[in-house]
């Protein structure tokens, strides 16, 4: 008997059972579906982290305090980075691989125009910050050096507190807004970014002021540490995507001269690139991924082992049609395949049933989510492998049992 003979036969057999059939499915379908969701789900995930990420520029370092044995210790002493560790950041003789540096300190602030009011982050940096962040001003210009020297009670908006607070962008230019209080006129509106920003807020909900102005006129005494102005993080731009490994000794070598520190040990602050931290991203998303694929994988095992239990079933109910069978001159293989055919025919449609499933959740998740789930074909073959595989080992047992079976008691079954 051809294989094609013995799938038709094995789709006879799974119609004259649908309900029944469909049921044992289920556990398949539930299984890949739920791999090829969680999958892609993950895959988005890594994707957007990523896209945010590289839109900040391949060539940036991040330097603040405090070394990263410490954070993972949950304390230890820290030695704050100050303006002038920024400033001396700048020294091409001490730099030449550095190209700009955006000292930051930051914080929530009240933001008050005529009745309206929101919470917004507000972030304190110099000029240099609009090349290392690639800050796109839409409307009006970007703060100075002139701003940060006197001290300018100026602001550089995002366009949600344009749009929320002040009820558009083109027209903001030029108006006064109160952050806690004190009165500042907006210079600019930033380009519209979308998605969530490095601290996890979105990342139009911010207003950028002077740093100089942030330390006299916010948050006076907050960010000083023995007489000296203190930041909470500096963001480096090198002057290209190879130098970086070269800033990152450059900075290391400045600062540790400058806390009189010389063993990485030591170390009071963590200078890291953003491909540091798109690999930390990356690994945390891909342990993340594969637990989940791990758990929605139980679910096949859940369904493969219906399987077995309902072709066990069905070779219970048709042991006189194998005594038959055997008896017309039927191989015990040409039973074993009929039988393994079955079980195969059973996961595969699961399976392909399944990928409509998991398809179906990934497009929801792109409806209500902040990210695409991304449907990749890797993941689409591992589940329906996957599954392939569940039927084929839950089906060899029924099948073995079946080919097993004497044809004279076969057919003396009741």
């Amino acid at each position: 008997m051809s294989i094609w003979e013995s799938v038709r036969m094995s789709f006879r057999s799974l119609m004259a059972n649908k309900l029944r059939s469909f049921l044992t499915m289920l556990g398949i379908i539930i299984g890949t579906g739920a791999v090829i969701a969680l999958l892609s789900v993950g895959e988005g995930a890594r994707a957007a982290i990523t896209s945010q990420i590289q839109d900040i520029g391949s060539n940036l370092v991040i330097v603040f305090p405090g070394s990263m044995m410490e954070m993972g210790m949950g304390g230890g002493r820290s030695t704050p980075i100050t303006r002038a560790d920024a400033l001396a950041m700048k020294d091409i003789a001490l730099a030449p691989h550095i190209s700009a540096v955006a000292p930051i300190v930051s914080g929530t602030v009240d933001v008050n125009y005529g009745p309206e009011t929101m919470m917004v982050q507000i972030e304190g940096t110099t000029a240099d910050y609009e090349i290392v962040r690639n800050a796109v001003v839409e409307y009006g210009r970007f703060i100075a050096d002139g701003d940060d020297a006197v001290s300018a009670r100026v602001a550089v908006i995002g366009t949600d507190v344009a749009d929320r607070l002040i009820g558009g962008r083109d027209g903001a230019v030029g108006l006064s807004i109160r952050l806690n209080g004190v009165p500042f006129e907006v210079i600019g509106v930033l380009r519209e970014k979308g998605g969530q920003g490095m601290g996890g807020g979105s990342s139009d909900r911010v207003i950028i002021i002077p740093l100089s102005t942030a330390h006299d006129k916010l948050f006076p005494g907050r960010f000083v540490s023995q007489g000296e102005r203190t930041v909470d993080v500096v963001y480096v731009s090198a002057i290209d995507e190879d130098s970086v490994e070269y800033v990152i000794q450059e900075i290391t070598d400045m600062l540790r001269q400058r806390q009189g520190t010389y063993l990485e040990e030591d170390d009071q602050f963590t200078v890291t690139s953003q491909q540091d931290v798109l690999g930390v991203f990356d690994q945390i998303t891909g342990v993340l991924t594969t637990f989940l694929a791990a758990i929605a994988g139980i679910s096949l095992l859940v369904g493969g082992i219906g399987i077995m239990n309902i072709m066990l079933v069905s070779v219970t109910e048709r042991t006189r049609e194998i005594g038959i069978r055997k008896a017309v001159g039927a191989r015990s293989a040409d039973v074993l395949v009929q039988f393994l055919i079955e079980s195969v025919v059973l996961s595969v449609i699961g399976g392909l049933l399944g990928i409509a499933f998991g398809w179906g959740v990934s497009r929801l998740v792109n409806r209500l989510g902040t990210f695409s789930a991304v449907v990749t074909v890797e993941s689409v073959i591992l589940a329906v492998g996957f599954s392939l595989a569940v039927g084929l080992f839950f089906g060899i047992y029924p099948a073995r049992r079946a080919a097993r079976m004497n044809p004279i008691d076969a057919l003396r079954y009741e």
